[in-house]
């Protein structure tokens, strides 16, 4: 596979935990050897910079910008970019692609989406939904939720997250046939390692990739070839996993997707 792309990445113009401008970002991934990234800001669910005071077409402009800033310098050095976004509900947060500017602001319902209402809408829109990191681990979530009715496919390996977690993920993933996909989660360029997908055929647009996706299109993983081991007696409580169900409810589960 000839092509590999960056999958999920914050700029500092629409992510309030970003550092480095969409500009920035292209040149170093350009210099990294990738064939293009996708810019996936967090949205208005989630760390946004945006103030959400704002009309609401006004904050769409806003939200695009980083995008648009490195989409500029990619035309310029040869790197393709798209656009796509990172919404959250619970922490357990979900990468969009292939939306449009247009769509998003005629289309203000969208921050107020359920999950099972977000996957439906973004597919009539010819888009595709991915669950990001849902193993991740932080002090400040009180459950892992896999929501994986609610997704395409699950992103198994995140720079951003400890090994465990991603060994965990692929696992789960293995466990119920789930499409799979690897990004870094990057909010800093220069990074302290990158991850990404392998394409066969290059993509022309974020609506593409989510064809691909949606028909479970050969995708390979651009990540460390030790990042998925997971010892037996790893087993422990903080990987127990909670599903988000078809009425928004939480169904405790353990990794496996058993009841527990």
């Amino acid at each position: 596979m000839a092509y590999l792309y960056e999958t999920h990445m914050h700029t500092c113009q629409a992510s309030a935990c970003g550092v480095s401008t969409g500009k920035e970002h292209a040149r170093y991934y350009k210099e990294r050897g990738y064939t293009g990234i996708i810019v996936t800001d967090h949205f208005f669910g989630g760390n946004t910079c945006i103030n959400r005071e704002l009309p609401w077409e006004e904050r769409i402009d806003l939200f695009w910008l980083g995008y648009e800033d490195a989409l500029e310098e990619g035309l310029k050095i040869g790197l393709d970019v798209f656009f796509g976004l990172e919404q959250n509900y619970e922490h357990d947060e979900f990468l969009i692609y292939g939306l449009e500017k247009d769509w998003m602001k005629a289309h203000p319902e969208m921050e107020h989406w359920t999950r099972r209402q977000q996957l439906e809408e973004v597919h009539r829109a010819g888009g595709c939904v991915i669950e990001a990191h849902p193993f991740r681990i932080r002090g400040y979530m009180d459950r892992i939720r896999v929501a994986d009715l609610f997704s395409d496919g699950v992103e198994v390996a995140n720079a951003g997250n400890a090994p465990l977690d991603d060994a965990r993920a692929m696992r789960y993933a293995k466990a119920k046939n789930l499409l799979m996909t690897a990004g870094s989660d990057n909010h800093h360029s220069p990074a302290k390692e990158t991850f990404g997908v392998l394409l066969e055929k290059r993509l022309t647009s974020a609506r593409d990739y989510a064809d691909l996706i949606r028909a479970r299109g050969p995708i390979g993983l651009y990540v460390p070839e030790d990042r998925f081991v997971l010892p037996e007696e790893a087993l422990d409580e903080r990987h127990r996993a909670f599903w988000v169900n078809e009425r928004e409810e939480t169904v405790s589960l353990d990794w496996q997707g058993r009841e527990w």
